[in-house]
């Protein structure tokens, strides 16, 4: 019975990461019954059942990575080997690299390379729902396939993931309520913590958390990934886990100030503006930061009602359907004004942008002591 036990261990080995403990449990039972002479043919079938149906589900997930390639352009194309040695040879890796590196939609990709996402889903959070799903679409878009196979998201109140889905982009939230059913994450068997640098409050926990089950998962693989800050931090907290650095793109930027003026909407100073910007002899699609959805509309309305020849304006906040968040990847003719949140500042990248409206505030998550609640005011920021 022992080189029996032998042999179902190494097929359980190629079982789908979640069946892997209940089919190890029923495994020493049956070994428990055999060793002490009783019959165990009721326990061998139900045993002999499920571990068919996991590596068949487990062969189909095999079979069904796609074929991958990587655009030159990105930087992180030159450090991809580095990062495919380093993910193979540790548990831990932290990768540092600035906005547009290309780290965020590629990193999945070199983790399907290394066979990841097989015996469970390459879990990829991102702090936003809007990230989570724009991302997911910029990946599937990449792979040349429908949104929900290979590649799906899920966010709250919507979600997108079939049973051979391999990748799945979701908020950090939603790691965190898998872990009330998933309490060792046997779903995943490779975690990307993207934007780790934000420091919020979910990420934090999720990092004590993933420290605290490592040892008990060491088939888990963790990427977090953050700008060049804090890097080392994070690198001491993994027990002094690698850090692979990826340059981003950098352009000469210039800037301007515009004078304040408070007596004046926002919106009509935002329109000025994208008026004088217009005259300028260097054409190029225009990002403006706004504070939120209300702002956003506002300002859309005015630019809409100027009329201004060849503008094409174009929303950007976490309500709108993925096919409107999509417009911002599309081709186009004229000029575009993109109107978004910080959103478009690090947790994804907006092609073809060549000026920046920044009037310089933003909603802050604030907690209120008075009234014991999270509130949104519109701050200032740098």
């Amino acid at each position: 019975m022992t080189d029996d036990v032998s042999q179902w261990q190494d097929r359980i080995a190629r079982c789908l990461g979640v069946d892997r403990e209940p089919l190890t449990r029923q495994l020493d039972k049956i070994a428990r019954r055999a060793a002490q002479d009783k019959p165990f043919d009721r326990e061998m079938k139900a045993f002999l059942a499920r571990l068919e149906k996991s590596s068949q589900r487990y062969q189909a997930r095999r079979a069904s990575v796609p074929s991958l390639t990587y655009p030159e352009d990105l930087p992180i194309a030159a450090r991809r080997e580095d990062l495919r040695k380093a993910i193979a040879d540790h548990q831990v890796v932290i990768v540092a690299g600035e906005t547009g590196s290309g780290k965020t939609t590629q990193l999945p990709k070199i983790c399907l390379e290394l066979g990841r996402g097989v015996a469970g889903m390459i879990g990829h959070t991102q702090p936003r729902r809007i990230a989570a799903r724009t991302v997911a679409n910029r990946i599937t878009k990449e792979l040349q396939q429908p949104l929900g196979e290979t590649v799906g998201y899920q966010v709250r109140f919507s979600e997108q993931i079939g049973d051979n889905t391999l990748v799945k982009l979701m908020t950090d939230g939603i790691l965190l309520a898998d872990i009330q059913n998933d309490r060792l994450l046997h779903r995943y068997d490779t975690l990307i913590i993207d934007e780790a640098h934000e420091r919020s409050l979910n990420i934090d926990f999720l990092l004590g958390y993933l420290k605290n089950i490592l040892p008990q998962r060491p088939d888990l693989k963790v990427v977090i990934t953050s700008a060049t800050i804090d890097v080392e931090r994070f690198s001491q907290h993994f027990d002094d886990a690698p850090i692979i650095e990826v340059s981003g793109r950098t352009y000469p930027v210039d800037v301007e100030y515009r004078p304040a003026e408070e007596d004046r909407d926002l919106s009509l100073q935002v329109l000025d503006t994208v008026e004088e910007i217009l005259t300028l002899p260097k054409r190029g699609d225009i990002l403006v930061f706004l504070s939120g959805e209300r702002e956003i509309r506002e300002t859309a309305n005015l630019l809409r009602k100027a009329q201004l020849p060849h503008l094409e304006v174009v929303p950007l906040y976490a309500r709108l359907s993925l096919a409107e968040q999509g417009r911002v990847f599309l081709p186009h003719k004229g000029v575009r004004v993109v109107l978004a949140t910080n959103v478009a500042e690090t947790s994804l990248t907006v092609p073809g942008i060549r000026y920046v409206i920044d009037p310089g505030t933003a909603r802050i998550s604030r907690y209120s002591y008075r009234t014991k609640v999270q509130r949104l005011p519109i701050e200032p920021v740098s």
